[in-house]
């Protein structure tokens, strides 16, 4: 029997950066769609790219095989291409800088290791509909939570 792909659709951004910013999540199983949510008043879009993954990894209750479908070249590269040499130097980029975000990097392997993962880029704001929902998700999320510029999280069923 053919393992059920998890989908996991993520996109993260600020307002300003660093700005006030927020990350949205949507989980795809059989057509059920879970999605999260998330404001930060202070932060770098960065921080919440790597944070919208990390929160909808955390949403699994099981290991899964997912594909993690991301408009951010850094979470994909990130975790595809640079970590086993961030954590072979003693998390130093190449150049022999901290690694920023270390944080979250760390959070986003502990989390990651139970799961089969497939990590996927794709163009922002090029007409990809579940991106441009996670986009749409955070955009609201920033406008909504602003005024009262306190860090909120959320999630509900689509």
């Amino acid at each position: 029997m053919p393992k059920k792909i998890i989908e996991l659709f993520t996109d993260g951004g600020c307002r300003g950066n660093p700005g006030m910013g927020a990350w949205g999540a949507c989980l795809r199983l059989a057509g059920q769609e879970k999605v999260l949510w998330g404001f930060v008043p202070e932060t770098t879009n960065n921080r919440m790219e790597l944070t919208a993954a990390l929160r909808g990894l955390e949403a699994l209750k099981r290991p899964s095989v997912v594909r993690v479908i991301s408009d951010s070249r850094y979470l994909r590269d990130g975790m595809t291409q640079w970590l086993a040499g961030w954590q072979r130097r003693g998390w130093r980029t190449a150049a022999g800088d901290a690694v920023k975000n270390k944080d979250i990097w760390e959070r986003l392997v502990t989390v990651a290791a139970p799961h089969e993962i497939q990590w996927e880029w794709v163009r922002g704001h090029s007409g990809h509909i579940e991106n441009e929902r996670v986009d749409a998700l955070l955009n609201l999320v920033m406008d909504q939570c602003a005024a009262g510029g306190q860090a909120q999280e959320g999630e509900g069923w689509l």
